[in-house]
């Protein structure tokens, strides 16, 4: 599974956009709204910046659902080191499978 991700926004503007929709977020109607004005002024998408400001708020814990951005990062790291595994074992079990073979064969002949 792949996800294009988009580093177009460095992380200082994705905060200080989050900021604002945080910040500025009694000015607007609804925060919707407040997230609608903000995209539009730094060039993103409405959705996007309501991505990164969920996110925010999961890392401040004022969201509770879904995985912070560290548990995200540990999660990853946790799933690149089953693969790593999953590899060795598969290159094991091949390498097993081989020198069996080769004792048998060993054995086979007088």
């Amino acid at each position: 599974m792949t996800k294009k991700t988009s580093n177009r926004f460095s992380p200082e503007v994705r905060q200080r956009a989050v900021r604002m929709v945080l910040d500025h977020g009694g000015d607007h109607a609804s925060q919707w709204s407040a997230i609608g004005s903000i995209a539009a002024k730094i060039g993103c998408t409405a959705e996007t910046l309501r991505k990164w400001v969920r996110q925010a708020e999961r890392d401040q814990g004022l969201r509770a659902a879904g995985p912070t951005t560290s548990e995200q990062e540990r999660i990853k790291g946790l799933e690149r080191e089953v693969r790593e595994l999953r590899q060795a074992n598969e290159i094991l079990r091949k390498a097993s499978a081989y020198f069996a073979m080769a004792e048998l064969d060993r054995r086979s002949k007088p």
